[in-house]
């Protein structure tokens, strides 16, 4: 039997009260994939924390390659041969790819680096990962899947032998992401070892070899992929079932509730037309960068584009504004909430009330009473797990974050609702409550517009998609109409031009800004 290269025995974590981790055991076999799945606060990151040193165990030991480890960090851990490969990049965007490859670590000779040498490397590096990437580009003009390789190639040049990937697949296309699996493919077999954690559980069969599970940070299963389930894998998550993770169709569609005509924005982004009918459940597939965010913050008013058309509610409104698309009754969730969806330092019930100030206030003076009254319902609405709703949003799981962000939107009384990445980086848990109210949501016959990297979510919810490549759009296909096999080849530029919707010249100026006396204005 092959020894194993990692062992986590017994490893207990508390913090303040909070148990972290319960005794928990992880053992990883050269050469294998090991998936280490549990939903948001299972103890994945701290038992990663642990393994990496960024946090030392209150009891239990660790042994890497035989030996006794407990290193003072990152940096220590990876000189070692255990490298962190994060969601969010810890690259130099303005040095080139040899320079972020070899940062803390550059080959030099008499004080000064070889660059020729750390190009030589950086190639071999590449090949054998069967990637071209020019060491020499800048790291701000690549990709996010680039980046990623570009990050895998910085941990085999310190020879790391154990590779821990956290939601690797989080910002890339179906596509993207299948490289990214035949890269690990070839890690694994040279020997090294790797973790992967993830929230998408049809990868898990896809690449693992082995996994574990936790919850509530106890290991709740073990085993060979090849012996389990999904089904077997979300239960041991949640510690229930979950009967069906997309909601069945139900709702009925009714009259257009959102119209776009010929909108031209920045970087080539051109869409002849989009419609959204009342309680429909629209996709929009298509690579990381292909034009789907700057579209819908372009309709919401917050980046500049022209449109020929823009109706809401059978309303015109042009030109957009954050302000004016919320008068009429359209709300944008951000794909970064933290950034822009929500205000981390403030409570949940404080976040609502921001939202629609005019019913929390009397005569422009807040009434705490409106406020707790708004903030139960909301709450109660989108299913938010919190102490209280003056909990902060900082304390909140990323699963109940997205629900107070939709909660906002509910708030407002959104028609029209466009929701960029609306379940990234949550637990399956969560991702099932936030599919049943976007479903409710329909029934109750609002449209919804969603954009996702994750395929099989647009598949499972939508009823109709449009694929966007390189900033242009498809005609609207009927979800039972197409496949993933078609949305790639509609993503990647390889479909026929008949499923292309045709480029137009603008035949008429823009609509001017609404009069003075246009009550939504």
């Amino acid at each position: 039997m092959t020894a194993a290269l990692l062992e986590m025995h017994g490893i207990h974590k508390s913090f303040g009260p909070t148990t972290a981790l319960a005794g928990v055991d992880l053992l990883v076999a050269p050469g294998q994939v090991h998936v280490l799945a549990g939903e948001n606060g299972a103890g994945k990151s701290t038992l990663v924390k642990v393994l990496t040193g960024v946090v030392a165990p209150d009891a239990g030991h660790v042994t890497f390659r035989g030996q006794p480890f407990a290193p003072a960090g990152p940096q220590e851990a990876l000189r070692a041969g255990v490298a962190m490969i994060y969601q969010e990049f810890n690259l130099a965007p303005h040095l080139p790819v040899h320079a972020n490859v070899f940062l803390g670590h550059q080959i030099a000779r008499f004080g000064i680096v070889r660059a020729d040498r750390q190009r030589q490397i950086c190639r071999h590096i590449f090949a054998r990962l069967g990637a071209v990437i020019d060491p020499d580009a800048l790291v701000s003009d690549l990709g996010v899947a680039s980046r990623q390789l570009v990050e895998i190639a910085r941990a085999l040049s310190l020879d790391a032998r154990l590779i821990v990937m956290d939601e690797p697949t989080a910002a890339l296309s179906e596509h993207e992401a299948e490289q990214l699996f035949a890269v690990i493919r070839s890690l694994r077999d040279d020997g090294v070892g790797v973790i992967y954690i993830s929230h998408h559980l049809e990868e898990f069969g896809r690449i693992g070899d082995a996994y574990t599970v936790l919850r509530d940070g106890r290991r709740v299963g073990h085993g060979r992929m090849a012996e389990v389930t999904a089904e077997q894998i979300i239960r041991m998550m949640v510690g229930r079932d979950i009967d069906q993770l997309y909601p069945p169709r139900r709702h009925d569609i009714g009259e257009p509730v959102l119209t776009i005509g010929n909108l031209r924005g920045q970087k080539g982004l051109t869409v002849p037309r989009i419609e959204v009918r009342a309680g429909e459940i629209v996709g929009i597939a298509g690579l990381v960068g292909a034009g789907r965010t700057e579209t819908l913050r372009a309709v919401f008013g917050l980046d500049d584009a022209k449109m020929d058309e823009l109706a809401v509610c059978g309303a015109a409104v042009l030109p957009p504004s954050p302000h004016r698309m919320i008068r009429h009754r359209l709300g944008l969730l951000s794909e970064d909430r933290a950034a822009e969806g929500l205000a981390q330092s403030l409570s949940i019930a404080d976040n609502l009330a921001l939202a629609v100030p005019r019913k929390v206030s009397r005569l422009g003076v807040l009434s705490l009473r409106r406020r707790r009254e708004l903030a139960r319902t909301l709450i109660a609405a989108v299913n938010v797990k919190a102490h209280s709703p003056d909990q902060r949003i900082d304390q909140l799981s990323g699963g109940n974050q997205q629900k107070v962000a939709l909660a906002r939107l509910l708030g407002a009384d959104c028609r029209v609702l466009l929701l960029d990445e609306p379940t990234r980086g949550i637990d399956i848990g969560a991702k099932a409550d936030i599919y049943r109210l976007i479903e409710s949501l329909a029934r109750e016959g609002k449209g919804i517009v969603i954009v996702s990297s994750y395929l099989p979510e647009l598949m499972g919810l939508c009823d109709s998609l449009y694929v966007m490549a390189r900033g242009r759009l498809s005609r609207k296909f009927p979800i039972d109409r197409i496949d993933p096999d078609r949305v790639m080849a509609l993503a990647t530029g390889l479909a026929d031009a008949a499923d292309c919707q045709p480029l137009t010249e603008p035949d008429r100026p823009a609509a001017p800004a609404p009069s003075p006396s246009d009550p939504l204005a």
